[in-house]
C-alpha cells in the first residue's frame, strides 16, 4: 500500500467520494450498561468527541483498515470477524455539496462513505490515546458528550439501535 502525494490526493479529495471505515468500541460495562468509546480530537469543528476511522488503503481489505486505525489511534488489536461486514453504512459531506435529506454527517475536508462499525476491543484497560485521539471515553447513550462531530450524534443512534449488537431501541 502506498500513500500518494498530498497535492494529488487533496484533487481526489474535492473530487469523488473516498471509501471509508467508520467504528465505535463497545462493551459491556461491569454494571450491564452498554456502553461506546469515542475519542476527542481536534477538528475543523474544533474539539470535538467522535467515532473513530479513516479512509481504506488501496489493495486493504476492511478487516486490514479496522486494524489500522485501531492500533494507530487506540494501540489495541480489535476483536474482528475474518470478513467484518458493516452495521451501517453513512454519509459525509461537505456543507456545499450537502444534501437537505437523508440525514448525514459533516466533514468540511472531503465527501465520504462511511462503512460503520461497532468493534469489540479485547482489553480496554490496554488502550492509549494517541496520534488524531486527544483523549478516549466510554459513555452510555443516550448520554452522549458535548461537542459532538457535527453528524456524529446521528450516527452513533443508528449504530446503537442495531439489532445484531442487541443495543435497546
Amino acid at each position: 500500500m502506498t500513500f500518494l502525494p498530498d497535492d494529488l490526493y487533496a484533487q481526489i479529495e474535492r473530487s469523488i467520494p473516498l471509501a471509508c471505515v467508520d467504528f465505535v468500541a463497545v462493551r459491556t460495562a461491569p454494571d450491564g450498561a452498554q456502553q461506546v468509546g469515542l475519542i476527542l480530537r481536534d477538528s475543523p469543528y474544533g474539539r470535538v468527541w467522535c467515532h473513530l476511522g479513516g479512509r481504506v488503503l488501496y489493495g486493504e481489505t476492511l478487516a486490514a483498515a479496522l486494524r489500522r486505525h485501531c492500533l494507530d489511534t487506540l494501540g489495541v488489536e480489535p476483536v474482528l470477524d475474518a470478513d467484518p461486514q458493516p452495521d451501517y453504512v453513512y454519509q459525509w459531506f461537505p456543507e456545499e455539496v450537502r444534501p437537505e435529506s437523508p440525514a448525514t454527517g459533516l466533514d468540511a475536508r472531503k465527501h465520504s462513505i462511511g462503512l460503520s462499525f461497532t468493534i469489540e476491543l479485547p482489553d480496554a484497560a490496554a488502550i492509549v490515546a494517541q496520534n488524531e485521539a486527544l483523549d478516549f471515553a466510554w459513555f452510555t447513550p443516550p448520554a452522549w458528550p458535548e461537542p459532538l462531530w457535527p453528524g456524529g450524534r446521528t450516527l452513533l443512534e443508528r449504530l446503537t439501535e442495531h439489532p445484531s449488537r442487541g443495543w435497546r431501541s
